[in-house]
């Protein structure tokens, strides 16, 4: 099942429509919190129908509790960075007022002169995932979608902190649709590309993760407990802007492709009176 949280309310994606639901939940977050699940929208009757293009596509899941990211996750980005494989995942909590619609504008702030862009596959918890075995995490998971963990490497570089570089407003766009797991045609080796101005620039699987999504949800969740709604960002491949020293520029067009996904697009401004 794949669904959306739309203008007009929440809906599950079939045959090129978006079937809007009768369900008095506002976005795809507050169904997991109170529910732990999406199957409730599996049965949900359905008002109508529009097509997607039609379809005014909000953010998924409001605004989370909490977002949690990894640095270094990938063996072709520690490869192209010249960094040898972590021995435990580099982790952080980004602010969840960062987090950004699809399609949204996305406007760099002053003083941050390399914006960045990191393509990731996203995970959404569904269940309460505490001191968790990894074969306990698939089985929690409400769904994936796709990320844009934006980052200021200059911030990143002077400040040593990658909440202070990542959690800008508008930083961590998410969306625009949520898979879940069953549907997945392989959860092992799922797909994440990224274009800028329809270049593409990075592409990867997730079996190319130093950290496996088991293995890192297991590993977060010794440390904290991760509830229904919680995000965590996975990880980016080589091909980001730091790899390449191009940063993003006004009037860049970001397009994350996450396999089983709608695409993630997001658009890069400048202030206009800076």
């Amino acid at each position: 099942m794949q669904v959306v949280t739309t203008q007009s309310g929440l809906g599950r994606i079939e045959d090129g429509a978006a079937a809007l639901l009768d369900t008095a939940f506002p976005h795809v977050g507050a169904v997991l919190e109170q529910e732990g699940s999406l199957r409730c929208l599996a049965s949900c009757a359905v008002r109508r129908r529009i097509p997607l293009d039609e379809a005014t596509l909000m953010a998924l899941l409001g605004r989370p509790r909490a977002v949690w990211g990894v640095g270094l996750n990938y063996v072709s980005k520690a490869a192209r960075t010249g960094r040898g494989l972590p021995e435990e995942p580099i982790l952080y909590l980004a602010a969840s007022s960062a987090v950004a619609a699809p399609g949204a504008r996305v406007v760099i702030p002053r003083g941050a002169t390399e914006p960045d862009y990191e393509g990731e596959i996203a995970v959404v918890v569904g269940r309460r995932l505490y001191r968790a075995a990894e074969s306990e995490v698939w089985p929690a998971i409400a769904g994936i979608t796709a990320a844009n963990d934006m980052t200021a490497r200059d911030v990143m570089r002077t400040t040593g902190v990658p909440a202070l570089a990542k959690s800008y407003p508008g930083f961590t766009p998410l969306g625009p649709s949520l898979r879940t797991p069953d549907d997945l045609a392989d959860r092992d080796a799922i797909r994440v590309r990224t274009r800028i101005n329809g270049e593409l620039l990075q592409d990867d699987t997730s079996a190319g993760m130093i950290f496996p999504i088991p293995d890192l949800l297991s590993r977060l969740s010794w440390f904290a407990a991760l509830e229904p709604g919680d995000v965590v960002l996975t990880g980016t491949p080589a091909g980001t802007g730091q790899d390449r020293a191009c940063f993003l520029a006004d009037g860049d067009e970001v397009r994350v492709e996450v396999d089983g996904v709608l695409p993630l697009v997001t658009r890069v401004a400048r202030p206009t009176d800076a």
